[in-house]
């Protein structure tokens, strides 16, 4: 009977006995004919296994280089050397697959992240993406724990649609037209009436609009899926494939919107500090080591884990749009002209080095902007009393900016009708949009959260590209 194998988590948590054991894993490195130390994915720690090289054949122990995949047979016993609790006496080993030293790319040594973006399909084998990915995983996993035990239902929004829910215009096409010959109309246009879906259809940028229609029936809803925006963007920030957490939620005014998403970034922040330590100890390490190479002036204030704990720790400070632009216009950064993007008057669309500013150097707590100029923001989003600005909210935080954007929608229909009029935008298009407000209207609110700017923030890495599997970027899509 074969027996079952561990996983190397397990082991290094399991009290050495001499007991046999059975492990699968990839090599890390094989020191001296004797040392394997291999790593299965489940921990960032890998195991020692100890092997008497006089018991094995030559040719097999040739065949145990980095990247190797092996099967492992011994007794668990007390580690001899530091760093480890306990290590594996080899007694048998069995080669699933080599790992030609010549041509592995991903050897024991420091790779830049350049490097490891052009053999995404193996960076996951590296301790630095391996870790990112667990969080990455970990992080999923408390966002659906959050809203089921808060009483939202799953929704899946679908990922190809007729309408543009940003208003942005940066979408992908779906059509199944003939790309050098399309069938036209009498004026010369494509005619979409002969396209699949019989009008012109596009990958979605939000489950927003959709999810609307649902949370007017189910009360709270949720999505969590991919979406997509054709913006030629080149920047650490930006994929063309990226995904997205939206809640929606019927009777919900803008306080309680506020509430909801400080309490839900809470709790999934609380959840990988309590699962994933070691991984974010690692990748704090990680950040500490490259902060020393940076001019001092650049170098982050906090560690990681301090990061996350500044977030969980601190109550989220509630600023109107138009008190954070007073302390903007008076700030020694705007009047010394040091930051790039001036602020001169009401109305300006902040950027990132504002919002840092107050959540970094002014209030030193994330912050929650609302109640922002209608003319920067979405159509859908509910008009104040003054007539110029929305109950919009963002939520921002240290190191990057906006995290959060979401909105009290517009539940009146004579409202959202004269806003889709000064917009250009064709009412027979948002029909079923313009419905909800016919039949039994009601306050509600929702919001958006870019997992991946989630992940970035949670492992500090860099750059966006680095903290999705396999980035889809301009002149990207290789694996």
């Amino acid at each position: 009977m074969n027996m079952q194998a561990f996983s190397i988590k397990q082991l290094l948590s399991t009290p050495p006995t001499s007991q046999e054991v059975v492990i699968n894993g990839w090599v890390k490195a094989f020191r001296s004919n004797r040392f394997i130390a291999l790593n299965d994915g489940s921990t960032i720690n890998n195991i020692q296994c100890v092997v008497d090289f006089e018991q094995f054949d030559e040719n097999l122990l040739k065949q145990i280089n980095t990247g190797a995949a092996l099967k492992i047979s011994g007794h668990l016993v007390e580690s001899q050397g530091r760093g480890q609790s306990v290590e594996i006496q080899v007694k048998d080993l069995f080669v699933h697959g080599g790992a030609n030293p010549e041509t592995y790319p991903i050897q024991p040594k420091k790779h830049s992240m350049e490097f490891l973006r052009e053999q995404a399909h193996l960076r996951i084998r590296t301790n630095t993406f391996s870790a990112v990915m667990r969080v990455r995983s970990a992080l999923a996993f408390a966002i659906h724990q959050y809203f089921n035990h808060n009483g939202f239902y799953y929704f899946h929004a679908p990922i190809i649609t007729g309408s543009d829910a940003e208003g942005a215009g940066e979408m992908f096409r779906v059509t199944t037209l003939d790309p050098v010959t399309p069938p036209l109309t009498d004026t010369g246009k494509i005619n979409y009436k002969e396209d699949f879906f019989g009008k012109e259809t596009n990958l979605t940028v939000s489950g927003q609009l959709e999810a609307e229609a649902y949370a007017m029936a189910l009360g709270k809803v949720y999505t969590f899926g991919p979406t997509f925006r054709a913006e030629n963007s080149n920047t650490s920030r930006h994929l063309a494939e990226f995904w997205m957490i939206e809640p929606e939620m019927a009777f919900y005014d803008l306080p309680a919107n506020m509430d909801l998403a400080e309490d839900f970034i809470k709790s999934v922040i609380v959840y990988i500090l309590e699962h994933c330590r070691e991984d974010l100890e690692f990748l704090q390490q990680r950040l500490l080591d490259e902060e020393k190479t940076k001019p001092t002036a650049e170098r982050s204030e906090m560690a990681l884990i301090d990061k996350l704990r500044f977030v969980v720790d601190n109550q989220f400070k509630r600023v109107s749009y138009t008190e954070a632009i007073d302390i903007l216009r008076d700030s020694a950064p705007n009047k010394k002209k040091k930051f790039q993007f001036h602020i001169d008057e009401w109305g300006a669309d902040l950027q990132s080095e504002h919002e840092r500013f107050l959540v970094e150097k002014h209030f030193k707590c994330p912050v929650i902007l609302f109640d922002y100029p209608a003319k920067i923001k979405a159509f859908y989003m509910r008009l104040n009393e003054d007539g110029k600005t929305v109950r919009a909210m963002d939520i921002l935080f240290p190191g990057i900016g906006e995290i959060v954007g979401g909105s009290q929608r517009e539940e009146r229909l004579e409202v959202l009708k004269e806003k889709i009029a000064a917009l250009d935008i064709d009412e027979k298009e948002l029909w079923w949009y313009l419905d909800l407000r016919k039949f039994g209207t009601a306050v509600h609110s929702g919001f958006g959260l870019g997992f991946e700017r989630l992940v970035l923030f949670a492992t500090g890495m860099g750059n966006i590209r680095d903290v999705i599997p396999f980035p889809r970027t301009p002149q990207n899509a290789e694996f």
